[in-house]
C-alpha cells in the first residue's frame, strides 16, 4: 500500500513540474536559437554555465523582464534544461519546517496585527503599543527567534503581514508562504505566476465564511486565496501589456482591493529594438469576494499613438509611464483612494507623472492631481547616444515610491505626507487639491536617491530615511516637525557594519517603521537600527550580515536592505534582509525577533 501511494506522489509530481524543454521552446527560442538574436548567447553557448547563474539572470539579471512571466518552477525548469544539471532543494523551500497542527483561521480582528503595507489604510507606519506588544525600552532585549530562507532569490522583497497569530510573505521566485509566527514553521505554501514583493492583505471571505489573503504579482496578476489552507480563490489579470506589473500592495477597503499598477517598460525601453514606450499607469477597484474589476483609472489619459521611427527602424510610442510603484491609501472621509506616480517614459510630458492623484473611491474618476516634478521623462540605461528611444534630456527619475501618509496635524487638521526620489518630503492639503503646505529637503535625490520605499508618522513627526545610494554620502534619518516641515532632529549614517566594497554603503532605501519612542530603519550595510524619536540615537541595532540556520532548512544570509520595512506585531518584530540588485548586496532571510 505505502509503495502504491508513493508511485501516486511521484506520478503527480511528475505531471506538475514543468517541462524546461517545452518552456525554453516557446519562452527562449526565438532569441536563443541560430542567428535570431546576435546579442543572445546560443543553448550551446549557455550550456557550461551553472543553473544558478541562469536563474539569476532571470530573476534580477539580463532576462528579469522574460523571468518575470514565469513562476518558481518554470524558472527553475528552463536553468536545469539549458544547463543539463539540477538545482538542489524543493523550488517552495517548504520540503521541511512543516507545522505539526493545522492552525486556526486567521482572523484579523482576533489579535494584534500588521495587515498590508502600512499598517493601516491610511499608511501610517506607525503601529501602537497595543498592537507592537513591544515598547522603545523593550527595543535593547531583542533576541533573534527564528530565521527562514527563500530559494531562489537574491533579493527578499516582500514585507511580511501578521494576522491571526499566521505571518504571510511572498518571494522572488513566486512562492507565497503561511508561516506560524512564533515558530516561522509553515502551515501552506502557493506558486504564482510571476514574483511576488507586494505585501499581503488579509479581510473577510464572502459571506463571512472564513478570510482570504490578497496579493499580486510581477506578472500583473491579482490573486485571493484562502487564507486558512492557501487554496485558489480567484485570480485577476489586470493589464494585458506584456511588462505590466504589481509592485504596490493592494489596500483592503470595505469589500474592495485599490491596486496600483507599475512596469518593466522603463528599463526596456534603453533596447534601441524595443518600441517605446507604450505602458501606462494605473489604478484598479477589483471586488474583493468575486475579482471583477469594478473601475479601471489610467494615469495618462490619452492612449499611446506612433510618434515616429527609431534608427532600427522601430515605432516609437507615446505618451507613456506614470507608473504607481506603491500602496493606495483610503481617505474614507473625503471617499477618494489616494495613489502616487513616476515618471513618464516617453513624449508628450504628462501633468499626472510625480505626482499625487485623488480618484474617487466608488468611480475612480481623478478628482484632483498635484504634480511637483515637471517634465520628468526618463529611461533606465540611458547614458550613451544613439538611441531614439532615449529621451533628451533624460529626466531626473523623481519618481514617488512612497505612499501616501494619510495622517492629522497636532491641531486636527488633516494632511497627505509623502516623500519623493528627489529627496524632498512634502505636506499636502487633501482639501485643497494637495496644495502643498511645507516642504523639507531631505537628501541630493536622483535615481536611486532621495526617499524611496516609505516614511512614517506619529503624532509629532514624520520621518524621512534617505537613500542616495549613488552619492558620496548616502543615508540618514531625518525627523520634521509634522505643524511646520521644520527639521526636530537629523541621525547622521552610522558606521558600516559591512566593511567595504561594492554595496556597502550606509543608503537607507527601505520603508521605514515607527512606534511610540521609537524609529526603526533597514539600512543598504545590512543593519536593522532603532533610532530615539527624542533625538535620533541609536537604541538598538542588529547586524544580518551572515548566514543564518533556517527553519525550512534553506539555506540563507542576510545582506542590503532596501525595500520592505520592519513589521512589529504581538510582541514580535519581523525583517526581511537582502537586496541583489540596484546597488545591493544579495541575501534571501525573514528574520524574526521577540524581547529576552
Amino acid at each position: 500500500m505505502r509503495l502504491t501511494l508513493l508511485l501516486i506522489a511521484a506520478t503527480i509530481a511528475s505531471a506538475q513540474t514543468p517541462d524546461g524543454a517545452a518552456l525554453f521552446r516557446t519562452q527562449c527560442a526565438a532569441c536563443h536559437t541560430g542567428d535570431a538574436d546576435a546579442r543572445a548567447p546560443s543553448l550551446e553557448a549557455m550550456r557550461p554555465r551553472p543553473p544558478d547563474a541562469i536563474l539569476t539572470a532571470l530573476v534580477s539579471g539580463s532576462m528579469r523582464v522574460q523571468g518575470s512571466r514565469l513562476g518558481g518552477p518554470e524558472r527553475r525548469a528552463i536553468a536545469e534544461y539549458i544547463t543539463g544539471r539540477k538545482i538542489g532543494g524543493d523550488v517552495s523551500g517548504a520540503a521541511t519546517g512543516r507545522c505539526a497542527e493545522k492552525g486556526s483561521d486567521p482572523d484579523p480582528a482576533s489579535g494584534p496585527h500588521w495587515n498590508g503595507w502600512g499598517a493601516s489604510p491610511a499608511n501610517t507606519r506607525f503601529q501602537p503599543e497595543s498592537q507592537a506588544g513591544i515598547t522603545a525600552s523593550q527595543l535593547p532585549r531583542l533576541k533573534l527567534k527564528w530565521a527562514f530562507g527563500f530559494p531562489d532569490a537574491i533579493v527578499a522583497w516582500a514585507q511580511p503581514t501578521v494576522v491571526g497569530g499566521r505571518l504571510f510573505a511572498g518571494s522572488q521566485n513566486g512562492t507565497v508562504y503561511s508561516l506560524d509566527a512564533r515558530t516561522g514553521c509553515i502551515y501552506w505554501t502557493f506558486n504564482a505566476s510571476g514574483g511576488v514583493r507586494t505585501a499581503v492583505s488579509i479581510g473577510p471571505r464572502a459571506g463571512s465564511k472564513g478570510f482570504a489573503a490578497y496579493f499580486g504579482d510581477t506578472s500583473a496578476n491579482l490573486y485571493a486565496l484562502d487564507a486558512a489552507t492557501g487554496a485558489k480563490l480567484w485570480v485577476r489579470k489586470l493589464d494585458t501589456h506584456p511588462l505590466a506589473r504589481v509592485t504596490g500592495s493592494p489596500a483592503l477597503f470595505k469589500g474592495r482591493l485599490y491596486v496600483g499598477l507599475s512596469s518593466y517598460e522603463e528599463a526596456q525601453g534603453a533596447d534601441p529594438h524595443y518600441e517605446c514606450c507604450s505602458f501606462r499607469g494605473s489604478v484598479s477597484s477589483v471586488d474583493a469576494h468575486t475579482g471583477e474589476v469594478l473601475w479601471k483609472t489610467y494615469t495618462i489619459e490619452a492612449q499611446p499613438k506612433p510618434r515616429g521611427k527609431s534608427s532600427a527602424g522601430k515605432t516609437l510610442w507615446g505618451p507613456s509611464g506614470a507608473a504607481i510603484w506603491s500602496a493606495s491609501t483610503i481617505d474614507e472621509k473625503r471617499g477618494v483612494v489616494y495613489a502616487a506616480t513616476g515618471n513618464t517614459y516617453s513624449n508628450p510630458d504628462q501633468p499626472t507623472s510625480d505626482a499625487v492623484i485623488a480618484f474617487a473611491l466608488d468611480t475612480g474618476r481623478i478628482r484632483w492631481t498635484r504634480q511637483v516634478t515637471p517634465k520628468d521623462t526618463f529611461l533606465s540605461g540611458c547614458r550613451g547616444a544613439g538611441n531614439a528611444n532615449c529621451p533628451d534630456p533624460n529626466g531626473p527619475d523623481h519618481d514617488f515610491g512612497n505612499a501616501p501618509i494619510l495622517t492629522s496635524l497636532p491641531g486636527g487638521r488633516d494632511v497627505i505626507i509623502i516623500g519623493q526620489k528627489s529627496g524632498v518630503g512634502f505636506a499636502m492639503d487633501p482639501d485643497k487639491e494637495g496644495a502643498v503646505l511645507w516642504q523639507y529637503r531631505a537628501g541630493q535625490g536622483g535615481a536611486l536617491g532621495g526617499i524611496q520605499w516609505g516614511s512614517a508618522v506619529d503624532a509629532d513627526h514624520a520621518y524621512f530615511a534617505v537613500s542616495d545610494i549613488t552619492r558620496p554620502q548616502p543615508g540618514g534619518l531625518h525627523a520634521v516637525h509634522l505643524a511646520t516641515g521644520e527639521r526636530a532632529w537629523f541621525a547622521p549614517p552610522a558606521p558600516l557594519k559591512c566593511g567595504s566594497g561594492r554595496g556597502c554603503n550606509a543608503a537607507q532605501a527601505a520603508a521605514i517603521t515607527a512606534i511610540t519612542g521609537a524609529v526603526l530603519s533597514g539600512s543598504n550595510d545590512g543593519a536593522l537600527r532603532a533610532y530615539s524619536t527624542l533625538d535620533g540615537a541609536i537604541i538598538w541595532e542588529f547586524d544580518t550580515n551572515r548566514e543564518f540556520e533556517t527553519v525550512n532548512g534553506v539555506p540563507a544570509r542576510g545582506a542590503s536592505m532596501q525595500g520592505p520595512g520592519p513589521v512589529l506585531a504581538g510582541g514580535m518584530l519581523f525583517v526581511s534582509s537582502g537586496y541583489g540588485a540596484f546597488g545591493g548586496r544579495p541575501g534571501n532571510v525573514l528574520l524574526a525577533f521577540a524581547v529576552d
